[in-house]
């Protein structure tokens, strides 16, 4: 057996065993499900066996048509091994249901992935996570929702789970990175494929601050049908699933079903009864979803709270002025001209307080005069 490679070291696992590599042909039959593929294994034994059997030793397993048999007759027998180089040029590692590596929790779903790549931090598979997701075109108010969300649970310690998609999946990602957190983004394409576009650089911190996870294998680009089976693995591999923004018909709340099959918690963001972006958390809330006020309530689903977050860097001599924009940026106020009116102040006195935030580090700026909360906890503190 070949010695582990740097990368498979520093990663904590072993180099794919060599019997491994018929399994990745058969797992990749199209056609061969978990339930199909389990029962071929118990007939013959082995995947290698299977590969070998005749066409009517296959034909006399139930369940295996004859199509299923062709199938599996013809298959590439070096497609294993094709896949397998394929991930180790990416560095990336393939696992299979047996392997140390494979997410715990994915092993008892339904429909459960028979094969999965990962890139990056195995160690995010295995840890404590929630599913945050949420509608691709956003409001402000969802992106600061998820922001605040992402941000608060990962300052604990929980991975964030999410989609890798535009809107806010993209935001969920990114504010778990803000805050040194783990994040795992499930693709709904094979590694080396950057999905939308415009996430390179996303991808490539994810990859390298987190990990990627995919059942696709390196190369495939996704297709009409990838999506909807990935969002299983959102909910699957996450305790928690958390649905942000969603319009009455969406991909979260597909997520959302996914999490509720699978026996997992589901929470959603309230928002206004007037956008079509919050009719599907609203549903899911009238429908007995918990409502996510905070990274508070996400926390309690685990038996945290925000106070087992490190420390916050909240000098005991903020002025009252400070600790009072602080707390009106808590409430999702961002625009400095909305923070001066709610706090009475004028807005030279309170961008002057913004700066002085700032500057400490509690807040951050973004174009436009809009300004956040640098640390989500810091509104329930």
């Amino acid at each position: 057996m070949p010695l582990a490679s740097p990368l498979e070291i520093r990663r904590g696992i072993g180099p794919l065993k060599q019997a491994d590599v018929p399994y990745i042909t058969l797992a990749l039959v199209p056609g061969i499900g978990r339930a199909r593929l389990e029962i071929l294994l118990a007939t013959f034994g082995s995947a290698q066996k299977v590969l070998q059997a005749s066409q009517k030793d296959l034909e006399d397993v139930p369940t295996v048509s004859r199509a299923a048999a062709t199938a599996i007759r013809t298959a590439d027998p070096c497609t294993g091994e094709k896949i397998r180089d394929r991930a180790e040029l990416l560095g990336a590692s393939v696992l299979v249901p047996t392997a140390e590596g494979f997410p715990p929790m994915l092993r008892e779903i339904p429909d459960a992935p028979i094969l999965l790549f990962a890139l990056g931090r195995m160690d995010l598979l295995s840890a404590d996570s929630v599913g945050i997701v949420g509608s691709r075109s956003h409001t402000r108010y969802g992106a600061g929702a998820c922001r605040l969300l992402a941000g608060g649970v990962a300052r604990v310690g929980l991975v964030v789970v999410s989609g890798m998609a535009r809107g806010l999946d993209r935001v969920a990602h990114e504010a778990a990175l803000e805050q040194s957190g783990g994040t795992v983004g499930v693709l709904g394409n094979g590694l080396g494929v950057v999905y939308p576009a415009a996430n390179r650089a996303l991808y490539e911190r994810v990859a390298k601050e987190g990990c990627l996870l995919t059942e696709y294998p390196p190369g495939d680009k996704p297709h009409a049908g990838s999506f909807p089976r990935r969002n299983r693995l959102i909910s699957g591999i996450s305790s928690v699933t958390v649905v942000v923004e969603a319009r009455e018909r969406s991909g979260a709340l597909i997520t959302a079903d996914c999490a509720l099959t699978q026996g997992r918690e589901v929470l959603a963001v309230p928002g206004p009864i007037t956008s079509p972006l919050s009719l599907g958390c609203n549903r899911l809330i009238q429908l007995g979803a918990k409502p996510a006020l905070g990274p508070r309530d996400i926390l309690e689903e685990f038996g945290r709270t925000v106070g087992d977050a490190p420390a916050a860097s909240l000098s005991a001599n903020l002025s009252d002025a400070e600790r009072e924009i602080l707390d009106i940026l808590g409430l999702g106020l961002e625009y400095v001209d909305d923070v001066a009116a709610r706090s009475s102040r004028g807005v030279g006195e309170a961008l002057a307080v913004l700066t002085s935030l700032e500057i400490r580090g509690l807040v951050t700026q973004e174009p436009g005069k809009v300004f956040r909360l640098a640390m989500p906890a810091a509104c329930e503190r």
